[in-house]
């Protein structure tokens, strides 16, 4: 069984990235294993810790992670794609690489470009970076 992990963060890109794992998933031989992954970014700064909990700040992170990954599961749950899902905190590349890894993933699907910022007008930072660090296959959808 194929495992594909799809990195979403919430944007309009990543959505597509959704739609494109559900109308082509009848690429594969036999069922996809799909592993939906949202990155958070640590909330910067050491003196943060000081004045916000560390279970108020696993919650922020909860919350914004489900945002994120509301659209891409109802879509797959919509479609009857199964997947598991998961909210990493960290630099979003390196979290993505790291998941693929551990959970041994065949192959990523990203959007091109995501939420962040203007860096990387032609692609992405966060993709480029991926395609850097990792060893399995990158499907960028635009």
């Amino acid at each position: 069984m194929p495992k594909i992990l799809v990195a979403v963060d919430g944007s309009e890109n990543s959505g597509r990235v959704v739609d494109f794992l559900v109308k082509k998933s009848g690429w594969y031989s036999e069922p996809v294993e799909v592993q939906l992954l949202n990155v958070q970014m640590p909330i910067a700064g050491v003196n943060v810790k000081m004045f916000i909990s560390q279970e108020s700040l696993k919650e922020y992170y909860r919350e914004e992670g489900a945002a994120a990954l509301k659209q891409a599961r109802e879509k797959l749950d919509a479609a009857g794609v199964a997947y598991a899902h998961h909210i990493g905190v960290g630099d979003p590349a390196e979290v993505i690489v790291e998941y693929a890894k551990s959970k041994h993933c065949d192959q990523i699907m990203m959007g091109s470009r995501g939420l962040g910022s203007v860096s990387g007008l032609v692609l992405g930072s966060v993709a480029t970076k991926v395609l850097h660090l990792t060893g399995v296959p990158v499907t960028l959808v635009r």
